[in-house]
């Protein structure tokens, strides 16, 4: 009969190679520090725009693993009033939309309150207002009772099924969920980068939700991320690089799951993986950084509300070229006065006027 990791008997008791993982650690510290450094000196507007940015795409991509497609204008919205960000349009939010943006704004937005049972439960529930996950009813608000059997993650055609694991019976989950909880509030022993990988693998080892079980978990790690970190600003998602990776991803829980409490090659797929995140978002980024580096080079100038209007605008891909009637029209205003502007512009050495004629527009002067 197979054993699977919650059967042994000194579970959950987890042993790692701390010579592999502390040197990844460090690495992961490395890269954290140089990106808030970065973040720092970016200026408030281009941190709400990165905040705004990655929490989407968190939220977005977290579901898409489990293969729920959002909204990505509702999540959006939803994010930006969450932050106090106006970003025009009043768009209508579904439910189920609301309660995962709610979950991960909990999570990350009060990372240092203490978890309790209940605010897990919530978290939960906020997935599932109306008790339905797709066309199926579920238990929300509480632990799964398994009436309809263990909890198993199976493949195969009907009747032809492979179990590849079974979760701890419903009758333990109390117990279990008191211990993880305990460990999450209360172990301060342990490095919190690589708490958070533990806190992951063992939530998805209890698995205590009949649904939702995946995005809670990866809530709990940004939760621990943030921590970590001691800030609330999310500038790098997880959960994108995991739904990048999503094979390897189950393949390392799955591995960990049916083995011995050594779980070293969890923690490395972890470590190696929240590098990836990290990097991959300064590549995303690297246009706010642009931004900021733009505007403090130009921070002597004297440029009225419609100029910076415009050059925020060239400064996150504006779409065509810029021309004096896309310059009047978005800013409600004369071709003459358009011109102005430009010129002026132009002379104070920011723009650059390219082409004659039909064809004339204009570029923002690049720096040597």
């Amino acid at each position: 009969m197979k054993q699977y990791i919650w059967q042994n008997p000194e579970y959950p008791h987890f042993t790692y190679n701390k010579t592999v993982i502390f040197k990844l650690v460090s690495e992961v510290k490395l890269r954290q520090g140089y990106l808030l450094g970065k973040m720092a000196g970016a200026g408030f507007e281009n941190n709400n725009s990165a905040l705004l940015n990655v929490m989407t795409e968190d939220v977005i991509k977290s579901s898409e693993i489990e293969g729920l497609k959002l909204n990505e204008e509702q999540v959006r919205s939803s994010i930006a009033k969450k932050l106090g960000l106006h970003i025009g349009g009043d768009i209508f939010v579904e439910r189920n939309v609301e309660g995962i943006v709610d979950m991960m704004f909990d999570a990350t937005q009060n990372y240092a309150k203490e978890l309790s049972e209940e605010r897990l439960l919530g978290w939960q529930a906020a997935m599932f207002p109306g008790g339905f996950s797709g066309l199926y009813k579920v238990i929300t608000g509480s632990y799964r009772d398994d009436k309809n059997g263990p909890m198993q993650v199976v493949s195969g055609a009907l009747g032809h099924e492979k179990i590849h694991y079974e979760a701890p019976p419903a009758a333990s989950l109390k117990k279990e969920m008191d211990a993880l909880i305990n460990y999450i509030n209360n172990e301060n022993d342990t490095d919190l980068i690589i708490k958070a990988g533990i806190v992951h693998l063992w939530f998805v080892i209890i698995h205590p939700f009949e649904d939702g079980n995946g995005r809670i978990a990866r809530a709990l790690t940004d939760m621990l991320l943030a921590r970590s970190e001691n800030s609330s600003n999310r500038y790098y998602s997880m959960s994108s690089q995991i739904k990048k990776v999503r094979k390897s991803y189950y393949a390392a829980l799955q591995l960990t799951q049916n083995n011995s409490l050594d779980i070293t090659e969890w923690l490395k797929w972890f470590l190696e993986n929240l590098l990836c995140a990290i990097k991959n978002s300064e590549q995303l980024l690297q246009n706010i950084f642009q931004k900021a580096e733009f505007w403090q080079m130009h921070k002597g100038i004297l440029l009225n509300e419609r100029q910076q209007k415009i050059l925020n605008k060239l400064l996150d891909n504006f779409e065509g070229n810029l021309t004096t009637s896309k310059w009047a029209k978005i800013c409600s205003c004369s071709q003459d006065t358009a011109m102005r502007d430009i010129a002026d512009l132009i002379q104070k050495g920011v723009l650059e006027k390219i082409g004659e004629g039909r064809a004339t527009h204009y570029l923002i002067v690049k720096r040597q």
